[in-house]
């Protein structure tokens, strides 16, 4: 069986019954699982204080159990950059250790990937989170199933490609990069930092939520006046919603936000990618080389899978409900 650790790295769980219930979930899925010891911990609005979520850190990194995957993302994991043994997280890696999450656990990703050294290319997965993903009532709506199928693939090593619809404009596209990125305000709150990987020619993906485009844009154009839009392949935006619209917009929207971060640099801005705070979300090896080919309006991004390639695996959402396209 494949051995999956739930632990709780940034905000705190104020109710237990969500990791219950998703621990329930995934050992359902197959999945041997075992909760951490301070997953419950709490101290202010952190999932336990510093020195209790970097001990668990550390202690899943030793164990190295086949997948990490975080409870909740929140805040918090900014406050443990500095402490972080990332040798210990990236040996964890190569050992087989998927660490799995969004949001926050942008933080942790990006910095295993800055921490590396010359010749290890240690991979995470941007991907669901236990209570969001896996920890919902059926009175909330329960599991999506897109979600559980794309996350049991990608544990299971099957996954290869992710398919989906983006705007017109951007026939014929193919490019090659390392795959990386996340939260885009997290990803900017690395900025400056020995946690920020210099990454060129790579593929850049980012969402958000509860962002005004307005902040979305002023991100963006942040990440191409510190020369990161340039240095990139290509740019892919997920999901950017739960923002309320302001009477001072008259006409600005996301796509105006997009339209002129486009305008700024020579890289390609696609829009369109199932991932985000969303119920219907793809799973992604950050990390990974990976390729990017587009068709009409089909985007596929694609890794090679741990398996090989006869599988040929990938997961198509264009109809992926609660999830809209092309912005």
């Amino acid at each position: 069986m494949t051995s999956l650790t739930l632990y709780t790295p940034a905000g705190v769980l104020a109710q237990a019954q969500p990791l219950k219930r998703a621990a329930k979930r995934l050992a359902q899925l197959g999945f041997e699982v075992a909760i951490d010891e301070s997953a419950l911990a709490k101290h202010q609005r952190f999932g336990g204080d510093d020195e209790t979520r970097l001990a668990a850190l550390h202690r899943i990194a030793k164990a190295s159990p086949s997948v990490a995957l975080a409870s909740r993302g929140g805040y918090g994991l900014t406050r443990l950059l500095d402490q972080i043994n990332w040798k210990q997280l990236i040996k964890s890696t190569e050992r087989g250790t998927r660490w799995v999450g969004q949001s926050d656990l942008t933080s942790l990703q990006l910095g295993m990937l800055a921490h590396a050294k010359d010749g290890q290319r240690p991979v995470s997965w941007a991907g669901p989170l236990a209570c969001d993903d896996f920890g919902r009532s059926e009175e909330e709506g329960g599991m999506d199933e897109i979600t559980q199928d794309c996350f049991t693939e990608a544990m299971s090593g099957a996954l290869e490609a992710v398919g989906f619809r983006t705007e017109a404009g951007f026939e014929e596209l193919g490019v090659r990069g390392t795959l990386w990125g996340g939260n885009l305000c997290v990803l900017n709150s690395l900025l400056g930092t020995p946690h920020f990987p210099k990454i060129k020619g790579g593929i850049l993906f980012l969402e958000d939520i509860n962002e005004h485009p307005y902040r979305v844009e002023r991100s963006l154009l942040q990440l191409q006046q510190a020369g990161v839009l340039d240095a990139q392949k290509a740019v892919v935006l997920g999901d950017f919603s739960g923002w309320r619209k302001s009477p001072l917009d008259r006409g600005y929207s996301l796509k105006a936000a997009i339209e002129a971060v486009r305008a700024a640099t020579r890289t390609p801005v696609l829009t369109g990618l199932p991932f985000g705070h969303v119920r219907t979300k793809v799973c992604l090896p950050v990390g990974a080389k990976a390729e990017l080919y587009v068709q009409g309006r089909e985007v596929l991004i694609g890794w090679a899978s741990e398996h090989g390639h006869d599988n040929n695996h990938h997961h198509d959402h264009h109809d992926a409900p609660g999830h809209s396209h092309g912005h």
